[in-house]
């Protein structure tokens, strides 16, 4: 039996029956595994040694915009992540590959079309829907390609403490959570101010909060 090569991470069975048929139809020796949650993909990355592509959906239950993507990165940066989302509006999808994606495929789109996503990141470039109304905001861009350059260099403990820095919690329900010393929570949230050039935990937690989709931008699907 093959190895699982590529991870299909919705938590709708139909879209991920069709996902895996356009894969299958790309890579017809790619083992593939599913996952429904984002906490269920962590558990098949850590159990497929031999993982190089994750289709992640935007919404599944765990995964608060691209926060995912981000802890993705800094945890297995090898890995090409694909997103894909019920959600077409072009702010978003250009926003993915900012953040580091390799791909933005709407769910709307035909199998051809998603073979075609497909190949495109197998030849080592990014894919975005023809037609998509450009957003030329190349200062926010530069900023949002800045933010996941810095989140990358955290170690994957930085980058939960940072993600509970971002909810609201305090050092000591931190190291609670984490179970582990008060003081490493502290000298873990001095070296996430230095590296992404910040004076506070307030500025700290509304650099991460970038990740998340406004309330306009999130329809729940």
């Amino acid at each position: 039996m093959n190895q699982a090569k590529v991870v299909i991470a919705d938590d709708h069975p139909l879209f991920r029956t069709a996902l895996k048929q356009a894969v299958i139809d790309c890579l017809p020796d790619a083992g593939i595994k599913e996952a429904s949650s984002f906490s269920d993909l962590l558990l098949v990355i850590e159990q497929s040694p031999a993982l190089e592509i994750i289709f992640l959906d935007l919404h599944m239950p765990g995964n608060d915009g691209f926060t995912g993507l981000t802890q993705l990165q800094n945890n297995h940066p090898d890995l090409i992540v694909i997103m894909v989302s019920s959600d077409e509006h072009p702010d978003i999808m250009q926003k993915a590959i900012n953040f580091g994606a390799a791909a933005f495929i709407p769910k709307s789109v035909d199998l051809t079309t998603i073979a075609q996503a497909i190949n495109t990141v197998l030849e080592g470039d990014t894919w975005l829907p023809e037609h998509m109304p450009i957003n030329n905001d190349e200062k926010l861009a530069q900023e949002h390609k800045k933010l996941a350059q810095q989140l990358a260099q955290l170690t994957p403990q930085q980058y939960t403490v940072l993600s509970l820095v971002a909810d609201g919690q305090l050092n000591k329900q931190i190291a609670g959570i984490l179970d582990i010393k008060e003081n490493t929570v502290k000298k873990h949230v001095s070296a996430i101010l230095l590296q992404l050039g910040v004076y506070n935990r307030t500025q700290a937690g509304l650099a991460y909060q970038q990740l998340m989709l406004a309330p306009q931008e999130n329809p729940s699907l």
